[in-house]
């Protein structure tokens, strides 16, 4: 059973989360010969002021 983490910055719509959701559960079926019932994605929306990159939060990033 194929567990798939995605953390990626918020404000994805709802419409683009599914998408990425059923593409990723078609390359594990595809390359991997997973099941797709029992192939789970999970996506983390982090905030902005939730994220650091080089030392910054990316909320303060221009």
């Amino acid at each position: 059973m194929p567990f798939v983490n995605v953390r990626m910055l918020e404000g994805r719509t709802h419409e683009q989360k599914k998408k990425l959701v059923k593409a990723i559960t078609d390359a594990m079926v595809e390359i991997c010969d997973a099941k797709p019932d029992g192939t789970m994605v999970v996506i983390d929306d982090i905030a902005r002021d939730h994220w650091g990159r080089g030392g910054e939060l990316i909320s303060e990033r221009s």
